[in-house]
């Protein structure tokens, strides 16, 4: 049986929790409906972080407003000036860095070293786009003509509309925000209705950083008012999501409608390969990580391993021992090695799936709720593991989200091939092995955005794109350079000096 620790106490049942507004051009203001919804700690039901305004359509028009007036001065503020702002922010969320990563856990779950290791990812995109401030090349050419000079530039789209997840609520929003910001668009935030509060304190370090009045709104709320309000709205010029497939479709179809520009990072079901001559020790350290944490929340996650037949069992040796002896409990224990999942709604879901699972494979670990003792009051689940799955099973199709792991026997390379690359996601992938061709066989034939060679699925810097292949998304990269692509428009230029017209591909060919 998995261990299990204590979560921290909640609040008093008599301390009222605080309450938080909307951030709007440079107000805190509350929403036009009144209403407010409650935020809750995943591991600990009864602990309420606060609440938040339940925003309306009349909420986004003024964020749009605020963004719209705000836009004809920012975009015209030097790239390198946008930079030193992006500098100033990422340097407070250094100095509030434990601050933060506590916020985080209280209020999303993750262990508080995944924590800290989120807010560092908020930290890295926001110097590596403060940079681009004084790169965000365009291209200078030559011209086919005498004395006429050709180059391209990028430049802002206008308003971004931000719709982010709860499963790296700091982290994510920076991804999208500062290359949004750097190249002189404004935003419009929305965040998950399960993390108002990580969104908020990352707005105030926004608003303290300095980014001027209308810069950066936030508006919080729920999806089907706040989401669709904001990508209807024809003042929103690019949309950035991060979610599930089914949200993103849905969002692709509204976009479509008015011909939006739109980023789409969605879901994903990856796969490590384990070959017959790999550190097992090694991939068991990879497949651990990358399966349980997060407690498998993560769009990167491992929920299948394709391994060699002949390890199977030395392997599987190895993830029951240590899986056996994760901790589950609250984030904030140092102990815990395994958080809640973010609420009684995703626990109901895994649980759908085990059943599932239990038609198609061996459940060898795990496989229910952990509701002993204080975790009942919290959304765990134990970290489950089956055996003798097939590719094609519906949890070695489906994601699931939740710490649940399928074994995934194959014969050889060629077949291992095939099964990582079964699946309608194309998002992360791994091979364990020491033969470097196959390494690089993978690295050719793996039908993925992201592929590790003896790591495991997690783990994206922010100077290389991360997205993926397939349904994982519509084609867009973020982090890395090329996110100023989702968040830019190329303008080609042509100066002719020569003091007489000249005709491209007419007067060159003469």
């Amino acid at each position: 049986m998995t261990e299990t620790a204590t979560p921290a106490r909640p609040a008093s049942p008599d301390e009222q929790p605080p309450t938080f507004r909307h951030f709007i051009a440079v107000d805190w203001c509350e929403s036009s409906s009144g209403a407010t919804f409650d935020s809750h700690n995943p591991a600990d039901a009864r602990d309420v972080i606060g609440r938040f305004q339940q925003g309306t359509a009349a909420d986004v028009a003024m964020a749009v407003r605020a963004a719209d007036t705000a836009g004809s001065l920012w975009r015209r503020t030097p790239a390198p000036k946008r930079g030193e702002i992006l500098y100033r922010f990422g340097a407070l969320m250094a100095e509030h860095k434990e601050r933060l990563a506590r916020a985080m856990t209280r209020e999303m779950g993750k262990v508080l070293a995944e924590a800290r290791g989120d807010v560092q990812e908020g930290i890295d995109i926001a110097f590596l786009m403060a940079g681009e401030g004084r790169r965000m090349f365009g291209d200078t050419t030559p011209s086919e003509l005498p004395d006429k000079w050709a180059m391209s530039i990028r430049q802002p789209i206008g308003i971004a509309g931000i719709i982010t997840p709860w499963n790296f609520p700091m982290a994510i929003p920076c991804w999208k925000m500062m290359p949004a910001l750097v190249a002189g668009n404004t935003v419009v935030f929305k965040p998950s209705s399960d993390t108002p509060h990580c969104a908020t304190v990352l707005v105030e370090l926004m608003a303290e950083a300095g980014f001027p009045p209308g810069t950066v709104n936030l508006v919080t709320g729920a999806g089907g008012e706040v989401g669709d309000a904001i990508i209807d709205n024809p003042d929103v010029s690019v949309i950035s999501f991060t979610g599930s497939s089914a949200t993103g479709k849905g969002i692709a179809a509204r976009a479509s409608r008015q011909l939006k520009r739109l980023s789409l990072e969605l879901g994903g079901k990856n796969a490590i390969a384990v070959m017959a001559d790999a550190d097992l020790d090694l991939a068991t350290d990879g497949i651990l990580w990358s399966a349980f944490g997060t407690t498998g929340q993560r769009c990167t996650a491992a929920s299948r391993v394709v391994v060699e037949r002949v390890v199977v069992e030395p392997l599987l040796e190895r993830l029951e021992s240590r899986t056996r002896k994760l901790r589950l409990g609250s984030g904030l224990d140092d102990q815990v090695d395994v958080g809640p999942l973010i609420n009684e709604a995703a626990v109901d879901k895994v649980g759908s799936y085990v059943g599932i699972g239990r038609r198609e494979g061996e459940l060898i670990l795990g496989g229910e709720a952990a509701r002993d003792g204080e975790l009942a009051n919290g959304h765990f689940f134990a970290p489950t593991i089956f055996r003798d799955v097939a590719p094609m099973d519906r949890i070695a199709q489906e994601e699931i989200f939740g710490p649940v792991l399928s074994i995934i026997a194959v014969e050889d390379y060629a077949a291992a091939a095939i099964a990582v690359n079964q699946t309608r996601y194309g998002l992360s992938s791994s091979i364990f092995t020491r033969d470097a061709n196959t390494a690089f066989r993978a690295m050719r034939d793996f039908e993925t955005g992201i592929v590790y060679v003896n790591a495991g699925t997690t783990g994206a810097e922010t100077h290389l794109p991360f997205g993926g292949w397939k349904q994982t998304g519509n084609g867009h990269r973020e982090a890395g350079h090329a996110a100023l692509d989702t968040f830019t428009e190329w303008k080609s230029i042509y100066v002719d000096f020569s003091g007489r017209l000249q005709r491209a591909q007419i007067d060159n060919q003469e």
